[in-house]
């Protein structure tokens, strides 16, 4: 059975970051890369809010530039998917599918959160096409452009009203005439003279043309009739799902499935088992701060393995 002072679970720029602090200290970190090595940012195009490149950088160049990194500092990368974990008893176990398991003194959980999609035709043959899941990310590509949010959330009311800053019109697209979102957020987007919205409409697919996007195919759940509603981008706000399912039962999650972390750090109720980018983080879910949280994760894993005192708990919760 492998032994190994560290293990990092999952890439992207979290994973790749704690994967780099690490291996520089002479950690030596196994990292275990998942079904998607290099996370969401291997299906994002231009990258232009990275510090440190001024004309941007495509996603997939970045991970493998990050990975890289690793590799020159020492750091060790396993392709396997982790289906079982055992934080009971030290040295941790962690199984991988197809290659057994594995020890570790700690624990870096770095597994991300996946954007929802819907699932329709055209939908994920046109992502970095014209399809995002990210306003913040890709707003700026469409100025002067119609662009579809789809949700009923918060979620979707904030990316509308942010897209607005670049598009000339945003459609809200929801399949029922009543919307999730709370009553300020739906009265700051009704507010908002760009947005236009298409309720009680049922997304049936994407539809792409030989020079992009043409729009997006719904169905008036009214008179049963099909739309096509034009747009040159469709944004998908329809939440994340945080790829936690194999802590279930070993690590303290929230209702929603992300990693409870103690505020101001990325340690778990777990001593020696951290956690950061977006497995942890319900709000910011950027690439740079992803990153930030990998650095942190690395830096007191490696206060951890030097036996420093591992924060009490119990005072910041009773605060």
């Amino acid at each position: 059975m492998q032994k190994h002072k560290t293990v990092v679970i999952g890439t992207g720029p979290s994973g790749l970051t704690a994967a780099i602090y690490l291996a520089r200290a002479n950690l030596s970190p196994l990292v275990i890369e998942g079904l998607q090595p290099g996370g969401q940012l291997t299906t994002t195009t231009d990258i232009e809010n990275f510090p440190g490149f001024p004309d941007g950088i495509m996603g997939p160049e970045l991970m493998d530039n990050m990975r890289k990194q690793a590799e020159r500092f020492g750091a060790e990368f396993m392709n396997g998917w982790v289906d079982a974990v055992d934080f009971s008893q030290r040295p941790f176990k962690i199984t991988v599918e197809g290659s057994g398991t594995i020890e570790a003194d700690s624990v870096i959980i770095s597994t991300g959160a996946s954007a929802r999609y819907l699932g329709i035709p055209g939908e994920q043959d046109n992502i970095g096409r014209g399809v995002s899941t990210c306003a913040t990310c890709d707003g700026f590509f469409f100025r002067g452009k119609k662009l579809i949010v789809i949700g009923g959330g918060d979620s979707a009311m904030e990316e509308a009203s942010f897209l607005t800053r670049f598009a000339t019109e945003v459609t809200v697209v929801n399949r029922r005439e009543e919307l999730r979102a709370s009553k300020i957020m739906q009265d700051r987007a009704r507010e908002n003279e760009k947005v236009s919205w298409a309720l009680n409409r049922k997304p049936l697919e994407v539809v792409a043309g030989d020079t992009g996007l043409k729009g997006l195919k719904v169905l008036n759940n009214e008179t049963g009739q099909e739309e096509l509603i034009e747009a040159d981008g469709v944004f998908v706000a329809i939440g994340h799902t945080p790829n936690t399912t194999f802590l279930q039962g070993h690590l303290e999650l929230d209702g929603h499935g992300y990693v409870i972390v103690k505020p101001g750090t990325t340690e778990t109720e777990i001593p020696g088992v951290f956690a950061c980018g977006d497995v942890q983080d319900t709000k910011y879910r950027q690439a740079i701060t992803a990153a930030g949280s990998g650095c942190m994760a690395a830096m007191d894993c490696e206060k951890y393995l030097e036996g420093s005192v591992v924060h009490d708990w119990s005072e910041t919760l009773d605060r």
